[in-house]
């Protein structure tokens, strides 16, 4: 027996003004099955962490070229 899917969840490479949206939806909305598309609105908390994440791998991206990669062969 196979699972079912009941949704997808569809993460934008970077955030999009409303009024510039609505063609996107509209993409959406016409695959077959869809029964609704309904937007996230881009909020202070998906701000902070992704501030988070690109500070880690700032720092981790330093960290390596300043001192290489672990256990490298000399």
């Amino acid at each position: 027996m196979t699972d079912r899917h009941a949704a997808y969840i569809v993460t934008l490479a970077e955030d999009i003004r409303e009024d510039d949206a609505e063609h996107i939806l509209n993409a959406l909305r016409m695959v077959s099955g869809v029964l609704s598309v309904k937007p996230v609105t881009a909020s202070y908390e998906q701000t902070i962490g992704r501030e988070r994440r690109d500070s880690a791998w700032s720092a981790a991206l330093y960290d390596l070229a300043r001192n290489g990669p672990e256990g490298s062969p000399s």
